[in-house]
């Protein structure tokens, strides 16, 4: 069977055993965002069973991070790349704060800190801006992101994951400590130890670890699968 390699050339060979395709990470991180966003909704966070049912949601912002980064080298179209985000983020807006019982004008998505990030990690690609320009820029694209679902969390994941692509270790290293110190350490102090279950970002790790650079099958459905789930998903359990 033939593979495509899509993030890095460490092998020439054409079959990778034991490992994770994007198709199949893509399909982990959907089903379980659907149920932690079930869980969110249907469970009191407070309780034990509320706390355990949210860990394993904690991978999916980073999986979809990671693969933001990575889709940024392999587009054809950066500009229109950037455009579908900005759309999507537009349509889920009321799907997520009629969800989650939040003000309208004080929050949004993830998917807004995706674009964001996506934004960034083009600034800091950039042959034209110097490097003051670049980090002016970028911190803009985190004070932009702030008021959204993973905020500039989810930038800065984007950012080092494009600018370590292909040194797999450098890019786990920066993953943790950003979502240790930006992340993990903050929401904790902010909002409770209840909040403790964010360390499950971690679980992340294996999964990332396990992706050898092969993308599976060609899938139009799964191209435009995060984008559309997201809002449907929101407004299902809305109804």
């Amino acid at each position: 069977m033939q593979y495509t390699t899509y993030q890095r050339d460490l092998t020439k060979s054409t079959t990778f055993p034991q490992d994770l395709s994007s198709n199949a990470l893509k399909y982990i991180a959907l089903i379980a965002m659907f149920f932690d966003h079930f869980f969110a909704g249907f469970l009191p966070q407070e309780t034990v069973v509320g706390f355990i049912s949210r860990i394993p949601g904690r991978v999916v912002a980073p999986i979809f991070c990671y693969f933001i980064a990575m889709g940024y080298f392999y587009t054809s179209n950066i500009r229109k790349y950037i455009e579908r985000l900005v759309i999507f983020a537009a349509i889920s807006h009321f799907p997520y704060v009629l969800y989650f019982n939040l003000s309208w004008w004080k929050t949004t998505s993830v998917m807004w800190s995706l674009a964001l990030g996506l934004i960034a990690l083009a600034i800091v690609k950039s042959e034209k801006l110097p490097m003051y320009a670049k980090i002016g820029l970028v911190f803009l694209c985190c004070l932009l992101a702030y008021p959204a679902d993973w905020n500039f969390v989810g930038v800065l994941w984007i950012v080092f994951f494009g600018i370590y692509r292909g040194q797999l270790n450098k890019q786990i290293i920066s993953f943790v400590i950003i979502g240790i110190f930006a992340h993990l350490i903050p929401q904790i102090i902010n909002m409770g130890w209840h909040h403790a279950y964010q360390i499950g970002i971690f679980l992340a790790i294996p999964l990332l670890l396990m992706y050898k650079g092969r993308r599976g099958q060609k899938s139009t459905l799964l191209k435009w699968g995060f984008y559309i789930f997201y809002p449907l998903h929101l407004t299902v359990f809305i109804l």
